[in-house]
C-alpha cells in the first residue's frame, strides 16, 4: 500500500528507532498507551509485544482493514483497540483517557506536528508521557538546542520536560521524506506552572512577546495593551536589560513577567 502525501505518510522502516521509541516511552505491561497514526502497524507491534494496552487512531480508512487482519487477535483480547479517526478531532474522554491515565506515542505528519502538541499538552486530559518522531529541525527547536527559546519551545516546557532521544535519519522510512527525523520525549507533564498565573494570560504574553522577531522584549509587549510604565517595571524589577529579546528569556522568567503583568 502506497503512502498518501496528502496525509503526510511517511512509513518507518528502523527497528532500531522502533524499540528507541518504545524505550523512550517507558512503556510496561499494564500501561495504556495512545498511538496516533499506526500506518501498517509496526510500532503497534512493538507496543503490544510489551504487554501495553493500545488504541491506535488511523486517519488512512484504507489501512483498517489491513490492520484489522494483521492484529486481529489482540483485538479479540482486547489488548487492541482500532479508531478510524482524525486524531486532532478524537475525545479522549470516549475512550476512558483521562488525565496521566495513558501515554501518548507516534511517527506523527509533520504539518499537524504543533496542533497536536497544543490539543494534548494543553488539555484537561493530559498523557502522563508522550513520545513523538517528528522533524529533526522541530526537534531541535522544541528543546531549544541553541539556547534559544521559541513559542514552540516555551509551549511545551511549560507543560514538560522535553528531551531530544535519538536522531532518525530520512533514509529509515518509505517514501523517503526530504529531512531527517528524531524522535522527542515529554515527560512530568502537568499544569503546575500555572499558579499564579492563567494559562490564557502566560500564552498571551508568549506570543506577543515573539510578536516581531527584530523588536526588542519590552516593544513587542508595548502590544499587549498594558500600560507601559507597568511593563517598565515589571522589566525593571526583573533586571531585563532594554537590549532583550524574548528567545532569551527562560521559561522560569517568562513565567514570571506573565504573573506580574497580569496579577491574579
Amino acid at each position: 500500500m502506497r503512502a498518501k502525501k496528502s496525509l503526510g505518510q511517511n512509513f518507518l522502516k528502523s527497528s532500531k528507532a522502533l524499540g528507541d521509541i518504545v524505550h523512550a516511552g517507558e512503556v510496561k505491561e499494564g500501561d495504556t498507551v495512545l498511538e496516533i497514526g499506526p500506518g501498517k502497524g509496526v510500532l503497534t507491534e512493538k507496543l503490544l509485544e510489551t504487554g501495553a494496552t493500545v488504541i491506535a487512531v488511523e486517519k488512512d480508512r484504507e489501512l483498517i482493514p489491513l490492520l484489522t487482519e494483521k492484529f486481529h487477535s489482540y483485538i479479540t483480547s482486547g489488548k487492541l483497540t482500532l479508531v478510524e479517526a482524525d486524531i486532532l478531532e478524537l475525545n479522549p474522554l470516549i475512550h476512558n483517557l483521562k488525565a496521566n491515565s495513558y501515554k501518548l506515542i507516534g511517527n506523527i505528519p509533520y504539518y499537524i506536528t504543533g496542533a497536536i502538541i497544543r490539543k494534548f499538552l494543553e488539555s484537561n486530559f493530559q498523557p502522563s508521557l508522550a513520545v513523538f518522531l517528528v522533524q529533526k529541525e522541530v526537534a531541535e527547536r522544541v528543546v531549544a538546542r541553541d539556547g534559544k527559546e521559541s513559542i514552540l519551545s516555551l509551549s511545551v516546557k511549560v507543560y514538560g520536560e522535553p528531551k531530544l532521544v535519538a536522531k532518525v535519519p530520512k533514509r529509515y522510512f518509505t517514501p523517503e521524506p526530504k529531512v531527517d527525523s528524531a524522535i522527542i520525549s515529554i515527560r512530568s507533564i502537568n499544569k503546575d506552572n500555572f499558579v499564579g498565573v492563567r494559562e490564557a494570560d502566560f500564552f498571551n504574553v508568549v506570543k506577543t512577546a515573539f510578536g516581531q522577531k527584530r523588536k526588542t522584549l519590552a516593544k513587542n509587549l508595548e502590544n499587549l495593551g498594558i500600560d507601559k510604565e507597568i511593563i517598565k517595571k515589571a522589566l525593571s524589577d526583573m533586571d531585563i536589560k532594554d537590549m532583550v529579546r524574548a528567545e532569551d528569556l527562560t521559561l522560569v522568567e517568562i513565567l514570571r513577567l506573565s504573573r506580574a503583568l497580569f496579577p491574579q
